[in-house]
């Protein structure tokens, strides 16, 4: 396969872009390392530092020919867009419509897209494919704007939604992770907390969950990896039109993560709680009947624990401060 990335040396792009490359296909990146970072990009990948939608760079710089298009590019902090609602919308959907479309004219119909969990909004109970959305913040409005778009072309493409819950840890060999700007995830605090003895900050106690603090549903970086090569796979042999939760079915609130850390290293991380912050989900679970007829994940009961050990490691071979 000949596969073009859009923000490959961002955490999840590169994790998958290395992925593909390990398996012996041609991959293209582009990104214009806003947020990622240089050192995620695999040596082997063909890197073009670029806007999207800088239409003119890309036509010079891009193979005349890709199978699969897998875009991830976009602005990823919720809080943050609480703030630069236009600069999200913009960058999220604008520009995203302005690079599909080129894709459109070069001939290009094989998409899967990276959404998120965040087109919910706030729910008491897991959802689906077809439960309510209701963002909470403009980013969960710029993925969800760009998936009706995508929807309304589909006489023209297929495509593959992917709705990410909380993405953690780090791919077996630490080749990247988490080591992008604004770098907010919670398993990058923790590591943080853990290594420099710093206080882990819980934001909000009183949350309408078992123990107070936020739930997640959260899915180990490679096996997320592991969806994205399977359906590049299956979209080059047939039709497809998908939209699908990508998690476990399982939820953690903040609390218990850190209870399982401290058993896992014997170290206990001081946590401070902080107010609530606004337009917080407090409960985020995926209902994955639908990906579980496509996919079938190995070994569930341990990835908790893979996914901090693999953070942990991740951070520790960095030596991020």
């Amino acid at each position: 396969m000949n596969i073009l990335i859009t923000g490959g040396a961002g955490y999840i792009g590169s994790t998958v872009a290395w992925m593909f490359i390990d398996r012996g296909h041609k991959v293209t990146i582009i990104d214009n390392l806003k947020n990622g970072n240089l050192s995620n990009i695999p040596k082997k990948s063909k890197f073009i530092k670029s806007d999207i939608a800088n239409i003119k760079k890309l036509e010079k710089n891009l193979d005349k020919k890709y199978d699969v298009v897998l875009h991830f590019a976009a602005l990823i902090d919720n809080q943050e867009s609480l703030i630069k609602k236009k600069e999200y919308l913009k960058n999220n959907f604008y520009k995203s419509k302005i690079f599909f479309q080129f894709c459109l004219k070069r001939g290009i119909r094989k998409f899967i897209f990276s959404s998120s969990a965040a087109v919910y909004g706030n729910s008491n109970t897991i959802v689906n494919e077809k439960s309510k959305t209701e963002p909470l913040a403009p980013y969960g409005l710029s993925k969800l704007k760009f998936e009706n778009f995508l929807r309304k072309l589909d006489h023209k493409i297929d495509y593959v939604i992917l709705r990410y819950f909380n993405v953690v840890g780090a791919e077996k060999k630490l080749r990247c992770g988490f080591k992008i700007k604004k770098n907010k995830s919670i398993f990058g605090n923790l590591c943080q907390a853990f290594f420099n003895n710093k206080i882990f900050h819980i934001y909000g106690k009183n949350f309408s969950t078992y123990d107070g603090t936020s739930v997640r549903d959260y899915i180990y970086i490679s096996d997320l990896s592991e969806v994205h090569y399977n359906f590049a796979k299956k979209i080059l042999k047939t039709k497809l039109r998908l939209t699908l939760n990508c998690g476990y079915g399982k939820g953690y609130s903040v609390l218990s993560i850190i209870q399982k850390l401290n058993l896992l290293k014997k170290k206990k991380i001081k946590y401070y709680f902080k107010p609530q912050r606004k337009n917080d989900i407090e409960y985020s679970v995926a209902n994955t009947k639908k990906l579980e007829k496509y996919f079938q994940f190995k070994n569930l009961k341990s990835k908790l624990e893979i996914m901090i050990n693999s953070s942990l490691l991740w951070y520790k071979k960095n030596k991020i401060n």
